[in-house]
């Protein structure tokens, strides 16, 4: 009689209606991932009033854009189970990829005392971090999704999110708010000579 009732209440994918072939797990991995979308968003436009500088502005705008196209992807292929009506292209940056490295002198780093004390700095350092954290949380949803379309595009914009967060990181990082210091080459030369191709072969 128990396995009666466990067959019964089993049902198989391609015998589902697409807007049901989701997972309970899935369920809760799509609302946290879509509540994030709209986390982004509406701190973007928090971020947005503060901005005096009109190349991170640009990024701001360029990037709000992007995800809430994702956003909206998402929330249709989500609550049909369907392919959506169009799928989001890749994320094109507007920085050079060239990165400054070594160290200048800065004034260290403290809380703001005041909302009058935000600056460029603050913003972007919590733009990238926000945008680290979504893709993140896209990476580690995206395998344990059931419906084969979000899935998809789940795993589809998680090199987007890279890409974005690569972005913040290069105006950061042209400004000097994000300074990359280096090994010396002795240390590094060693490091880079630490690891040896594996032999191709079969497990035993």
């Amino acid at each position: 009689m128990q396995n009666g009732m466990n067959q019964s209440n089993t049902q198989q994918s391609p015998n589902m209606a697409p807007q049901m072939n989701h997972g309970g797990h899935e369920m809760f991995d799509m609302h946290e991932i879509l509540a994030g979308f709209i986390n982004v968003l509406d701190q973007y436009q928090l971020f947005d009033q503060h901005i005096q500088d009109q190349e991170l502005k640009d990024i701001l705008h360029h990037q709000y854009a992007f995800i809430t196209d994702v956003y909206n992807i998402a929330v249709e292929a989500f609550s049909t189970g369907k392919d959506p009506s169009h799928v989001s292209q890749p994320y094109q940056m507007k920085q050079s990829n060239d990165v400054i490295y070594g160290l200048t002198p800065s004034q260290p780093k403290k809380p703001n005392q005041s909302v009058n004390e935000i600056n460029e700095q603050g913003i972007s350092g919590h733009m990238l971090g926000l945008i680290k954290s979504t893709g993140s949380l896209l990476a580690m949803s995206a395998g344990e999704i059931t419906n084969p379309v979000v899935r998809r595009i789940i795993g589809d914009s998680v090199p987007n999110f890279i890409e974005m967060s690569y972005e913040i990181f290069l105006y950061q990082n042209k400004k000097r708010y994000y300074q990359v210091p280096q090994l010396a080459q002795q240390d590094m030369n060693q490091m880079l000579q630490s690891y040896a191709p594996a032999q191709k072969g079969q497990t035993h």
